[in-house]
């Protein structure tokens, strides 16, 4: 290889490594959105003591109606807790969840209802949960879904239907007619 060949493969070697430096330079620039943690659900995320608390909502048909927390519970702790959540009008819940293990809420052996959920569909109400083994306590506001979703209807506690217009929608076909006569 002579001198002007060598000279070739290393101005080429600069280039490549130059290209390389700039495509990938944009990471560097912009924030990367793998490094913030955030609920990618409808439910809210909290931690409290050993517990970590996700996807974590309400289901009810209204205000003053019953409401059923869903979510998942992961005790990273090596001791069985019990979560407790107070909520509106001294409503309560409590739930176990074993040392190194997670409960889903979802599940129907562990439903965990509210008395009153406190809160209209759409709205966040302010939960008091308390991690008994520690008693770390933390206020943490979740928000109020009712059975308007199909995936979320079947979650709703007895006595928490939602409340519905007496008046039904007129179809497009019944308005459709005695246009143009």
């Amino acid at each position: 290889m002579n001198r002007a060949q060598s000279g070739k493969l290393a101005l080429a070697a600069g280039a490549l490594a130059l290209g390389l430096a700039t495509m990938t330079g944009c990471g560097y620039i912009n924030p990367q959105q793998t490094t913030h943690q955030y609920a990618s659900s409808d439910g809210i995320r909290a931690d409290v003591g050993p517990l970590q608390l996700r996807n974590m909502l309400i289901v009810s048909g209204g205000e003053d109606k019953p409401g059923r927390l869903l979510g998942a519970v992961y005790n990273s702790s090596s001791q069985d807790v019990k979560l407790t959540v107070n909520g509106a009008q001294g409503s309560r819940t409590q739930v176990a969840v074993k040392a190194n293990s997670y409960t889903l809420l979802n599940d129907s052996a562990d439903e965990a209802i509210l008395s009153t959920s406190g809160g209209i569909a759409g709205s966040l109400v302010d939960l008091k949960v308390t991690e008994d083994g520690t008693d770390v306590t933390k206020t943490v506001r979740v928000p109020v879904l009712d059975g308007t979703l199909a995936e979320y209807k079947e979650y709703l506690p007895a006595g928490s239907e939602p409340i519905t217009s007496g008046s039904p929608t007129p179809s497009p076909s019944a308005t459709a007619t005695g246009a143009g006569h």
